[in-house]
């Protein structure tokens, strides 16, 4: 179950990235640049939604359904450990090990 919602995310997160590239922005025109209230501009009036803004709508709503629902079964999971758990530490501490000592040498020793 899990892995169908995660395919689903991923499938949403890339078509929602197409979607949005496709929109062209609300201040696209020269009006909306220098403030002016052109028919697209930021503050102008408003037309019908179009498809790729319903479809925009559409799937940022199942990218937030799909994200809690991962979120969710991941919870359920009850994966109480974490990166830095006790275990892990214990086991490290165990494992160090001693560097070796470098041999000491002196100027008679170096003459033989």
């Amino acid at each position: 179950m899990e892995g169908i919602v995660l395919f689903l995310h991923i499938v949403v997160c890339v078509l929602l990235i197409v979607i949005v590239l496709l929109q062209s922005g609300k201040s696209a025109d020269l009006a909306g640049a220098f403030g002016g209230v052109g028919s697209q501009s930021t503050f102008g009036p408003r037309g019908a939604a179009s498809f790729l803004s319903k479809m925009t709508t559409t799937l940022a709503i199942l990218f937030m359904v799909t994200s809690l629902t991962l979120w969710i079964m991941a919870a359920k999971k009850g994966s109480s450990r974490t990166v830095l758990s006790s275990d892990d530490v214990k086991q490290e501490q165990k494992v160090e090990t001693k560097a070796p000592t470098p041999e000491k040498t002196t100027p008679d020793a170096e003459k033989k």
